[in-house]
């Protein structure tokens, strides 16, 4: 018996080579990079790596009538739910990211702080604009929704003199994580508050116009979480304003609109969700998915499992 294994670049499956398939299962390794769809017959596939931020990356996942497993290379499931077959592992990619999304939290808090987008416009116009301004060090930072980027940025921040505080769904005290049932609390005293979370029914508008109303004046909002995280007309109105400022990786709409009053709000800071996919990333997620499918074909345990086949199935 014959069945497929799809990756999303060559130099996985140049790095697979053979594969002695699981339960005497002989298996091929095929490319599909998503940026076209998916070929018709797709029967056969019983392991799907979901390529990363790329136009059809997800299209052949309703048609995978076979899969066993699917792989995808973000953190965060929430933009897979609906899509997979009944009786499908899930794998994500916790821990890839957390480099590139760490490093760019940390550059969008450094050109916030520092204004560094108003020295490129003066640049630009070819004008010396002497002033001073804010900085990151001895100010008190917020990580919501702290696991593997969190604590990335954890050790950034600290290296930058910052003083964080880490807020999780649920306390963890050997970790010194507060729970976010604190965080109405916490919100008055932060100079910076960075959203981690991923995307959920509880996470939905956790950062909505009561609690951004709980920040002191001049906070900063850095959002590298998903967009619907923070409530877009609650931030426009704060950042409008002149009350709080934000730097925005990802919002809600995604991608924004041309004329969006967020392009151009006071204050903000915004990149088009590029946080996670640095060079860094593309290394590790090569190597990850080489031990993943290996693992597979063996029949030995994947990691980063988030949603099994019930029992029985």
């Amino acid at each position: 018996m014959n069945a497929r294994v799809m990756v999303p670049w060559k130099s996985v499956s140049d790095a697979l080579g053979d594969l002695c398939g699981i339960a005497d299962v002989s298996l091929t390794v095929e490319v599909f990079t998503g940026d076209a769809p998916g070929p018709d017959d797709l029967g056969d596939v019983v392991f799907f790596t979901v390529p990363y931020d790329r136009p059809f990356s997800n299209e052949p996942i309703p048609r995978l009538s076979g899969v066993r497993v699917v792989q995808a290379l973000t953190a965060g499931h929430d933009h897979l739910a609906g899509l997979l077959p009944l009786g499908v592992t899930l794998c994500t990619a916790r821990g890839l990211h957390d480099s590139s999304t760490a490093e760019h939290a940390l550059g969008l808090i450094l050109a916030a702080q520092r204004e560094l987008p108003r020295w490129v416009r003066a640049q630009d116009a070819g004008r010396w604009e002497h002033a001073h301004t804010r900085s990151l060090a001895d100010c008190r930072v917020l990580i919501v929704g702290y696991g593997s980027i969190g604590s990335a940025l954890d050790v950034r921040l600290r290296a930058c003199e910052a003083e964080t505080i880490r807020v999780a769904r649920r306390p963890r005290p050997d970790e010194q994580v507060l729970g976010v049932a604190e965080l109405d609390g916490l919100l008055p005293s932060a100079d910076i508050v960075v959203l981690l979370t991923p995307l959920s029914a509880e996470t939905r508008g956790l950062l909505d116009a009561r609690r951004l109303a709980l920040l002191p004046d001049s906070a900063l909002v850095v959002n590298v979480a998903r967009g619907p995280v923070l409530d877009t007309s609650a931030i426009l109105a704060e950042t409008a304003s002149g009350r709080l400022r934000a730097a925005l990786d990802v919002t809600d709409p995604e991608p924004l609109p041309a004329g969006h009053p967020l392009w151009h709000s006071p204050g903000t800071i915004i990149t088009p969700h590029v946080a996670g996919g640095a060079a860094a990333f593309y290394l590790r997620a090569k190597d990850f998915i080489v031990q993943q499918v290996r693992s597979f074909a063996a029949g030995e345990p994947l990691r980063n499992v988030v949603a099994k086949p019930m029992s029985g199935d």
